[in-house]
Order: structure tokens, then C-alpha cells, then sequence
């Protein structure tokens, strides 16, 4: 029997060396050896002690082959050296079929947000009293439409948009980062907050920090494992091959903001190495979200940043991979039985949205919609 195994990237975001972990779940390190690497199907009673020993379930961990694909022929738009794994758009035009790459600008358009009202005044904010905005609305259905509000910085959530959509459900995502999500939601602006922080002194990721920032009781469901790395030029002509390379002169660094999962990880790697942070050109300069970052490098203003592979993808750059991370969905318990944070944890178990977080690259879904703590 083969089975499809997601033992190594669990065992990593949860920061345990083989050997830990074989002794947590009580079998031997050989025996676990040959189940990470797909040499030996485990039994139930091993699958079992993984899972429990890594606080997830046995269907997170492994899983049966796909069914096999279905597939289509059109014709392919451009003339553009793409990838054989790259992600295309489908469209017909009359009775023709076209793939279009969605690489570069037709992966990240640039468009304007719709808005469903006009400010018309603005009172309070004196002594911290909050400011009352009176708004007119352009569509009077506006606010019968249920709307579901999650912050944080993955560029994924914008999947799941349209599936929401039919569902009767608006959702709208506040790009954010994870320490600035958090706090978001415990201010009580948002319904769902994203989150990919490692706590230093647990070796755990986002639980610890949701406790230290959010004050009511929450759930944390697991959305993606992702890599995080350097985004640097197509074709690396700088030969940037890990954090310390930053540092080398003349290399133009461009940051995440303070609070973001991706400053954190830099300004752990630099204190690892011991690597001041005055010594990177550029580290002030800052932008918001990983597409944004990587749109900078792609420009030319900037050499490296550190973001998602699935931004240098986007944007036909090179990508230099230095951790996996869990990033999570925190809901609070007083709003998991609202129907649309129903129809959030239902879109997030289905295939097809996996398939489609996957598709991106550097993704792996497994577990997407489990409950993680």
C-alpha cells in the first residue's frame, strides 16, 4: 500500500529532531526513520502515537494517493518560458480553450477595492472617546449580507473569496501582520485573525502568543504549513544563499514592518548568527505583506526580502528557502457558531481549496480546517 506521508513537515514546525519525537511517541528512531521517509507504512497503533505525540490527528499526518487528475488541452497564451507545475487561468473564448500563466502582473493585478459607503463626517476622538464615522451607503443590501472579517498577511486567504461568495457569505481580509492581527482581534474589529509566530520559549508556534495578546478564549485551526525564505532576483545573480549573505556590501535588503512573522524570523536568524542588524542595508525600509515585498525586488529596488516562496512564485523570482512555519486561524469561541465562521471552517476542508493553496507553491494543506488548539 502506498501512502502519502506528512510526517517530516509536522515534525519540523514542531521543532523536534527525529530522534524526540521517536521517543515521545515510544518507537524506536530506525522504526521512525523508515516511516518519515516512506520506506515502512505505519500501524495504527504508530500512527496513532504520532499523531497524539505531535497534538494532531492521523488523517494530518497521512493520507491516501489522489485520485488521478483530470485533464484538459488548450492553448497556451504567450510566449513566456513558464514551468510545467505553474498556475494557469482558464478561459474559452467562442470554442477555443487558453491557458494563461499566472505569473508576474496577471498573478498579482492591481485593482481598487470596492467600497460600500461615502464618508460624510467624523465626531469624537477627544479624551479617547472613539471616533463615529456617519457613512452613506451606495446599496442600501449592503449590510444584510453577512460578512465574515479576518486579519492577518497571507496572500492565500484571497482564495477563498469567490467559494465564500456562493455561499451567501462576503469576506473581507485585512492584510495585516501576525502581531498586528492578533491584536485586532482582541480589540474585537475582526472575527478571524492569521498568525504565523514563534515563541522562543516554548519552540511552539501562534498558541503561546494568541494567549499572551488575546484575552478571551479562542480556537486555533491550522490553515497551511508554508515556506519562508529570501526572495532575491530571477536567477540569483547575487548568489545569495542564506541569511548572512544580507550582509555582504552593496546587498539592498527590503523588511517586513515590526510585528510581522516575517520580522520576527530575520531578526531571529540575525541574532543566531550573530549579525547586527545595522549591518544589512536597507533593514528600516519596510513594506507591508509579502506580495508587496516581492513586487519590490521585482522592480530592481531592492535585492532580497524575506517573505512566502509562494510571493517569489507570483512574481517569477528566485527564492532561497530558510523555514517552514505553521500558519494558523485564531477564531474566538464566542463566534465559532456563527454561520459564517461555519462556512469558513466547511471551504477550508474541501479539496479543491487545498488544492488551490497548494497550487501557489511552497504550501502544504494537510489538516487545513483541523483543530489545533
Amino acid at each position: 500500500m502506498v501512502v502519502k506521508s506528512n510526517l517530516r513537515q509536522a515534525r519540523v514546525v514542531a521543532a523536534f529532531s527525529q530522534e524526540a519525537l521517536a521517543g515521545r511517541a515510544g518507537i524506536s528512531r530506525q522504526a521512525y526513520a523508515a516511516v518519515e521517509s516512506g520506506r515502512s507504512v505505519p500501524s495504527t497503533e504508530v500512527a496513532l502515537r504520532l499523531a497524539r505525540a505531535l497534538e494532531t490527528t492521523v488523517e494530518a499526518l497521512f493520507s491516501l494517493p489522489d485520485e488521478p487528475a483530470v485533464t484538459v488541452q488548450a492553448e497556451l497564451v504567450g510566449d513566456a518560458p513558464i514551468a510545467a507545475a505553474s498556475r494557469v487561468q482558464l478561459t474559452r473564448v467562442g470554442r477555443r480553450l487558453f491557458a494563461r500563466p499566472l505569473v508576474g502582473a496577471a498573478a498579482v493585478p492591481h485593482t481598487l477595492t470596492s467600497a460600500e459607503g461615502v464618508l460624510l463626517g467624523v465626531k469624537g476622538g477627544i479624551k479617547g472617546d472613539k471616533r463615529r464615522a456617519t457613512v452613506r451607503l451606495m446599496d442600501a443590501e449592503t449590510l444584510r449580507t453577512p460578512i465574515l472579517v479576518m486579519a492577518g498577511c497571507d496572500p492565500a486567504v484571497s482564495l477563498l473569496i469567490p467559494g465564500m461568495r456562493e455561499r451567501g457569505t462576503r469576506l473581507v481580509w485585512a492584510e495585516e501582520g501576525s502581531r498586528e492581527a492578533l491584536v485586532t482581534l482582541a480589540s474585537g474589529e475582526a472575527h478571524v485573525a492569521g498568525c504565523h509566530l514563534y515563541d522562543e520559549c516554548s519552540g511552539r508556534y501562534n498558541a503561546p502568543w494568541v494567549k499572551r495578546l488575546v484575552p478571551f478564549p479562542c480556537t486555533v485551526v491550522r490553515f497551511a504549513q508554508w515556506r519562508q525564505g529570501l526572495i532575491v532576483a530571477r536567477g540569483n545573480p547575487l548568489r545569495i544563499a542564506g541569511i548572512e549573505g544580507l550582509a555582504r556590501p552593496g546587498v539592498r535588503l527590503v523588511n517586513r514592518q515590526e510585528g510581522s512573522g516575517s520580522r520576527v524570523l530575520l531578526d531571529r536568524l540575525l541574532k543566531r548568527e550573530g549579525i547586527p542588524q545595522s549591518a544589512l542595508r536597507g533593514y528600516e525600509r519596510q513594506v507591508h505583506g509579502h506580495l508587496a515585498l516581492a513586487e519590490v525586488v521585482a522592480s530592481g529596488l531592492a535585492d532580497a526580502g524575506i517573505a512566502v516562496e509562494a510571493a517569489a512564485r507570483a512574481l517569477g523570482l528566485d527564492f532561497v528557502p530558510l523555514q517552514e512555519e505553521r500558519y494558523d486561524l485564531v477564531v474566538p469561541n464566542r463566534f465559532l457558531d456563527l454561520p459564517a465562521v461555519q462556512i469558513l471552517l466547511e471551504s477550508l476542508r474541501r479539496p479543491q481549496v487545498r488544492g488551490q493553496v497548494e497550487a501557489l507553491g511552497g504550501y502544504d494543506a494537510a489538516g487545513m480546517g483541523d483543530v489545533a488548539a
